[in-house]
């Protein structure tokens, strides 16, 4: 469950910010397949993945950490 939530975290400020998953792969230096795991869930984020995303994201590292109430399913 937490590996979506970080992924669904990751989309909404990508998109915030105004990233395509290709631009925001880019930046990275990540394919666009493995932004895409991470977003749809399907791939656990490493810490240093979760840096690199929330420094070019220019978001606070917690920003990005899952609400330990949020128990949604979709």
């Amino acid at each position: 469950m937490e590996t979506d939530q970080w992924g669904r975290r990751i989309r909404a400020f990508r998109k915030l910010k105004g990233y395509t998953q290709e631009s925001l792969a880019k930046e990275l230096s990540i394919s666009v397949s493995v932004l895409g795991e991470v977003e749809r869930g399907s791939r656990i984020p490493k810490e240093d993945f979760l840096e690199n995303v929330a420094d070019v994201l220019n978001v606070p590292l917690h920003d990005l950490m899952p609400d330990e109430g949020d128990e949604r399913s979709e």
